[in-house]
């Protein structure tokens, strides 16, 4: 049975109903060149053609700048598919994308910083 709220594609004892690559039909490789860090955002265009569920509520989460790791997270799947959906919505024109606003992404500080952000939001 599906737990209150989280619609049919979740179940208490199975977990997700649906396999993480057929969220992005077996692709693996995003035509756009996301990293973790990169940000993305809205642009307000609207797609047009068909957009799978995990699409749209990744387009809501993306209203404002949000990085690559956010939105896998927030959706609950690997980031290489996150990767795949992202880079169809900006393949559409519904986001922009810019790269992360530092030069040492190796920085620890940095790192740990990314990660209390995200331990925050689970």
């Amino acid at each position: 049975m599906a737990a209150a709220g989280d619609g049919p594609w979740l179940d208490d004892a199975a977990g997700r109903l649906v396999r993480p690559y057929t969220v992005s039909n077996g692709r693996t490789r995003p035509t756009t060149a996301l990293d973790l860090l990169s940000q993305v955002r809205a642009t307000g265009t609207t797609p047009l053609g068909y957009l799978g569920p995990e699409h749209t509520q990744a387009l809501e989460l993306c209203r404002a700048p949000v990085s690559v790791a956010e939105v896998a997270a927030h959706l609950r799947l690997p980031a290489a598919v996150t990767k795949v959906l992202l880079s169809d919505l900006v393949d559409c024109g519904a986001l922009t994308t810019r790269p992360p606003a530092f030069h040492h992404p190796t920085d620890r500080s940095l790192l740990e910083a990314v990660l209390d952000g995200l331990r925050r939001q689970l």
